[in-house]
């Protein structure tokens, strides 16, 4: 499985971005997958996270009611929608795929693939 993130970018505070996670190879439409963020100096931490059926959905706390994760029909790209940006939300996203149980999806070690970050910065 291959995983490619894109749509990060240099924002103002309460703009939107939309990342995508594009990935390939077999059997990756039953992986489920989380985007995580890593700002400099600090551990990477968990956004967000779809099920495979993209019916169970889990967000932080901190981006509740402004991020949302889908997965298209093909479940080939799954994206993150981001809205009400804040400086806070500055840092490398990444996505990552695997099969982490529903206790450990907060856990990056759970996951087995990981695309490159993409970065998103915004401005005050």
């Amino acid at each position: 499985v291959q995983l490619q993130a894109s749509g990060g970018g240099l924002v103002q505070a309460g703009s939107s971005l939309r990342l995508s996670c594009a990935a390939s190879g077999v059997g990756f439409s039953t992986y489920t997958i989380a985007w995580f963020r890593q700002a400099p100096g600090k551990e990477r931490e968990f956004v967000a996270h779809t099920s495979w059926t993209g019916n169970r959905l889990y967000y932080a706390d901190s981006v509740k009611g402004r991020f949302t994760i889908s997965r298209d029909s093909a479940k080939t790209t799954v994206f993150l929608q981001m809205n009400s940006l804040e400086p806070e939300d500055s840092a490398v996203y990444y996505c990552g795929a695997g099969r982490p149980i529903t206790s450990s999806i907060w856990n990056p070690t759970s996951y087995y693939y990981w695309g490159q970050g993409t970065l998103v910065t915004v401005s005050s």
